[in-house]
């Protein structure tokens, strides 16, 4: 067999199946302009360097635009003259720092709990996390939403333990689960917050008295929530007055905080347990300087500016309101993502491109394997920074895009 040619081949077929169902992912290039969020540039194919047409974009994850704050910017400029650029290995290979240290001090303190762990991303935080948790103790199961993110399922499923599925938000499904389950195992549950396709959010205290209920551990996935909801912007569990009730809260750098990476909180020794032996950490390499200031110094403004995430929250309010006033369809969000439905692959991304191209607005379209098929969607997020005028715009914009794609 030439192994090179079969896996050209088998290469080649693939991505035949997932154009023709639509389902090839194009990254659009868009330049962030840092001083103009959320104004983009598009850097249409073909374009030459330095050309590029300005757009807006409705899909970024920065929800509060802090990755263009003054004083993120200044704290990463800063800790680069100082520090350098880089890390300079794993942590345990000279690459912890005050920096890291002190991050971890601050996100700790932030959700209430003894301890907290950094990592290179969420996603690696969850994989880590809960391959790591659902090995410590022999026999352990996990209950999982639904709707749980892919890095929680790829945590779950390299561990090993047995796996409970239980619909979406469906707390008597979870509980019947829970019940049928053998009393003497160990047991986790796991969830998020804000969901992310979907813009719902868990009951954390129902959530929390099944736990309490039937001896498991709650595990809970705020990466959509941190910097958005609460007091000091801590999350939905801060919000809902249930962080003591969570054992172990799971989170982003790189969303409402706006840099990057990912961390988890919780009780000392299982959060050094978890260092001490995930893999996903030791062979990874730090978080390097740069990214760390401007974290902190993300997290201490979003502590203390309530007005930024009050200012989030009546953009995302006064968009549901103007999609409604002109009769598009949503779905019911409780948060700040508010999702189009907009079925069929092909469908989704043809809007998408076109209000792209004729409209210069950036919204992602969201396709199978990320949603089931039959319910794509586009996915829109109003950030303080969208202004009335471009929500009008968008909403203009929907309204003549969506019209002609029906009657296609």
């Amino acid at each position: 067999m030439d192994t090179r040619q079969t896996l050209r081949a088998h290469c080649a077929r693939h991505l035949d199946t997932l154009r023709a169902e639509g389902r090839y992912r194009d990254f659009a290039r868009l330049e962030k302009l840092a001083d103009r969020f959320p104004v983009y540039r598009w850097h249409q194919p073909g374009a030459g360097p330095g050309e590029g047409r300005e757009i807006v974009v409705w899909s970024s994850n920065d929800y509060l635009g802090m990755g263009s704050h003054p004083a993120v910017r200044e704290a990463a400029a800063g800790a680069a003259a100082l520090h350098g650029a880089g890390a300079g290995g794993t942590r345990n290979i000279s690459g912890t720092s005050p920096l890291h240290t002190g991050l971890e001090a601050e996100l700790a303190d932030w959700h209430g709990k003894p301890a907290a762990l950094l990592f290179g991303s969420g996603y690696m935080a969850n994989q880590a996390a809960l391959s790591t948790l659902l090995t410590a103790l022999p026999g352990m199961e996990v209950f999982s939403d639904a709707m749980n993110h892919a890095s929680m399922i790829d945590g779950m499923r390299r561990s090993g333990a047995k796996r409970h599925i239980w619909r979406h938000n469906d707390l008597a499904h979870l509980e019947e689960l829970l019940r049928a389950a053998d009393p003497a195992s160990p047991k986790v549950i796991a969830f998020e917050s804000v969901y992310s396709m979907e813009g719902d959010i868990a009951p954390l205290h129902d959530l929390c008295d099944l736990a309490q209920k039937y001896g498991a551990i709650t595990y809970l996935d705020e990466v959509h929530a941190v910097g958005l909801y609460g007091p000091q912007g801590a999350g939905i569990a801060e919000r809902d007055g249930a962080s003591h009730r969570i054992d172990m809260i799971e989170g982003t750098l790189s969303k409402g905080i706006g840099v990057y990476g990912g961390y988890i909180a919780g009780e000392t020794d299982w959060v050094d347990y978890i260092r001490s032996v995930a893999g996903g950490l030791i062979f990874t390499t730090a978080l390097p300087p740069t990214v760390l200031a401007a974290t902190l110094a993300s997290i201490r403004q979003i502590r203390q500016d309530a007005p930024l995430r009050a200012r989030m929250a009546g953009r995302a309010a006064a968009l549901k309101a103007a999609l409604d006033a002109a009769g598009l369809p949503r779905l019911p969000s409780e948060s700040h993502i508010v999702p189009i439905p907009v079925p069929g692959a092909d469908r989704c991304r043809a809007v998408a491109r076109r209000l792209l191209e004729e409209h210069g607005l950036y919204v992602t379209p969201i396709n199978y394997p990320t949603v089931p098929r039959g319910t794509e969607r586009l996915r829109l997020c109003a950030t303080p920074f969208h202004t009335d005028a471009m929500i009008a715009d968008l909403v203009a914009a929907l309204r003549a895009v969506l019209s002609v794609a029906e009657a296609a």
